[in-house]
């Protein structure tokens, strides 16, 4: 039944509260909820926390969220990993039905004795809540001056509206009729599930040697080791490997996915498995699991970890298509069914099949567990999943759930480039962080309504990893858009979410298509190696590895973008130009502003209109009575804005600025790294 106080549609809420919502340590998001009752009387709300020992901390008031909506809200914090639970009270309050009552009788001299008399009376009941050192003389001197007959009317009235007396009350309120909702479960994870800078490589193109005289040489572990110092100094947390098992030969694709392999083609890494093994195996040319550990460890020492790809799915020469050939589904003529991705077909590739009967099903779920924890037990604790959204959703809960009770460390990122819906689910059931449509929001609006979505309810289990580019993902935007659309690209990813991530070769703004009209890279990484001279294009100035490290320190610096929830978009006047601002009020207020040019070929100028209550300034400021100033991280100037504000940016090129301004509030942003940085 409905409580004697109603709390409606109490947010966040994840599968009408049959999952658990999402947060990380330290992370701040809101909690909600509809509030109201009969006739006229005040009510009031507040949240209680309960951590995953079962202890409950102090509550957390909740104010109106916007007048007349009867909608409350409240900013909480979590500051442990675990199963924790939030529970909102609704209470009447009498204290501050008073108050509004005579405010209106007293100077219109209408029962004004009685009305002091009902008020002192409910000073004195409000007094035993409030702890003897915390204000409760406060209260009672309150309670005595309604009491004097001899004091003017209005200032026994001042007297019960002073502002200690009010703080002392917002501490310790006099509640009655107190309702609460259910409790509702938050899953707290480790802060990297929440932040973190991704960079995926692939270990065979680094030391690689490519002639034209003879075979190519792949890189390997030990050589692919060898570039890790270069990505931790980027300031990158995650160092991702695309599959590193051996490769099929059956229907091996060649360069630029042909059909037609020539003999020294190295073949996809997703085409998994061979005579010498399958996903619990290393491609011999990669080297050893001692060369394997080797890496993790080097990785470890610059306080970056390894995420590695699982890919479920198998080549044709794959062990498990003769040791297991109920994975697989059958097509008419009796052959396996390859996989598909019309127009994108993957003949060396196939997919499985997870309805061949409940042995076969439960086959692969034990097996699926094997080889993940199989890889756990040799430093991996991130898997990126490939196409999770061409298995069923309940395998994938399955799975998730089996390892995370016994590993609750371990993360999962859903590559899933499919419809809404199988995304959310994903999310919902497990995945900790997800792949969005980032790639192709281009436009302010594309991106404002997008990312909207994704930092509102949908952030309550659905973390966004931002990649700028993957290896089969070449955006028209890059393709045409030259340096500046690379550095505005990086902008945004590293400021609109907590995690980003980009495939090797941004950095030097690589931007040529197979064909005209297609995503894949010409010479594409995922067919043959790929070495390149990092250091001849640092020297060159190609690179944007500089602007890659500045927003990758500032990410680690300034708390507001480690979260998710607190973006929010100001108004432009000019559709080339987009402006938002991150906000965190743990472990101490900062403010970001970033405004950012989308147009890579022009420059473009704007008048910025801010929605001061959203950055934490002063009364002062918000009223737009006074300006404040900020600093452009990515130039080192300070100007001094106010409501209204004109800018000017040019395209990004070699020597000059990046398309943006990346703005601290210098009255609140930190002067040294920050609690939150989890390079580890």
């Amino acid at each position: 039944m409905i409580g004697r106080i109603p709390v409606l549609d109490v947010q966040p809420l994840v599968d009408c509260g049959r999952r658990p919502a999402k947060a990380a340590v330290g992370e701040s998001f809101q909690v909600s909820a509809t509030v109201f009752r009969e006739g006229h009387d005040a009510v009031n709300a507040n949240v209680v926390l309960r951590d995953p020992s079962g202890r409950t901390g102090p509550w957390t008031p909740m104010r109106e969220l916007a007048p007349g909506t009867d909608r409350w809200g409240a900013e909480v914090t979590v500051d442990a990993e675990g199963r924790w639970t939030f529970v909102v009270e609704a209470w009447s309050d009498p204290v501050a039905t008073w108050r509004h009552h005579a405010g209106l009788k007293i100077p219109a001299g209408v029962d004004t004795e009685l009305t002091f008399t009902e008020g002192a009376a409910l000073l004195e009941k409000a007094a035993g809540e409030v702890p003897k050192d915390e204000g409760r003389a406060v209260v009672l001197e309150a309670a005595d001056a309604l009491r004097d007959t001899g004091a003017p009317d209005a200032a026994r009235l001042a007297a019960a509206l002073h502002p200690e007396l009010t703080a002392v009350l917002a501490r310790h309120p006099l509640r009655e009729l107190v309702t609460a909702s259910r409790s509702m479960p938050v899953q707290v994870e480790r802060r990297r599930a929440l932040f973190g800078s991704w960079y995926e490589l692939f270990p065979r193109s680094e030391g690689a040697v490519v002639t034209g005289d003879g075979p190519p040489v792949p890189g390997t572990l030990r050589t692919a080791a060898e570039r890790l110092p270069a990505v931790a100094a980027m300031g990158f947390d995650v160092v991702y490997l695309p599959p590193v098992h051996p490769i099929g030969t059956a229907f091996r694709k060649g360069r630029n996915n042909s059909l037609d392999a020539g003999p020294h083609d190295v073949g996809s890494p997703w085409a998994i498995g061979s005579p010498e093994g399958g996903h619990d195996a290393l491609h011999p040319d990669l080297g050893t699991f001692a060369d394997f550990a080797h890496f993790v460890e080097t990785a470890r020492s610059l306080r970056m970890e390894v995420a590695l790809d699982f890919a479920l799915q198998a080549s044709p020469d794959h062990p498990w298509v003769t040791e297991h050939p109920e994975w697989f589904r059958r097509r008419g003529d009796g052959t396996i069914a390859f996989a598909e991705n019309p127009p994108k077909k993957y003949q060396d590739i196939y997919p499985i099949h997870f309805d061949n009967g409940l042995k076969a099903y439960r086959g692969l779920v034990a097996e699926t567990l094997r080889l993940l924890r199989f890889w756990m037990e040799r430093g991996v604790r991130i898997f990126r999943v490939d196409n999770p959204h061409t298995k069923p959703v309940r395998f994938w809960e399955k799975v998730i759930t089996e390892i995370n009770r016994t590993d609750p460390d371990v993360i999962f990122l859903a590559e899933a480039f499919t419809r809404p819906a199988m995304m959310h689910a994903l999310a919902q059931v497990g995945f900790q962080q997800s792949y969005t449509y980032f790639t192709w929001r281009n436009t302010k609006q594309e991106l404002t309504e997008y990312l909207t979505e994704l930092t509102g309810q949908a952030a309550a289990y659905m973390r966004p990893n931002l990649f700028v580019n993957t290896p089969d993902i070449l955006h028209a935007y890059l393709q045409h858009g030259g340096r500046a659309a690379f550095e505005a690209r990086a902008v945004l990813a590293a400021t609109l979410s907590p995690t980003w991530g980009v495939y090797a070769g941004y950095e030097l703004c690589e931007a040529t298509p197979v064909r005209e009209g297609s995503e894949e890279y010409a010479d594409s990484e995922k067919y043959e190696l790929r070495p390149r001279d990092w250091a001849a294009a640092e020297r060159e100035g190609r690179s944007i590895a500089p602007l890659i490290t500045t927003l990758n320190r500032l990410r680690r610096r300034h708390p507001a973008l480690q979260q998710l929830r607190s973006l929010h978009f100001h108004h432009t006047d000019n559709d080339q130009i987009i402006a938002y601002s991150k906000r965190s009020t743990a472990p101490y207020a900062d403010s970001v502003l970033v405004v950012v040019n989308l147009d890579p070929h022009h420059t473009h100028e704007a008048t910025v209109s801010l929605d001061m209550g959203k950055l934490g300034l002063t009364e002062a400021q918000e009223r737009g009575a006074e300006t404040f100033p900020v600093r452009d991280e990515l130039t080192g100037e300070t100007y001094h804005w106010g409501r209204d504000n004109y800018v000017r940016l040019e395209p990004g090129r070699a020597g000059s600025p990046a398309p943006a301004h990346v703005l601290t509030l210098r009255p609140s942003s930190p002067t040294g790294g920050s609690p939150n940085d989890e390079r580890q």
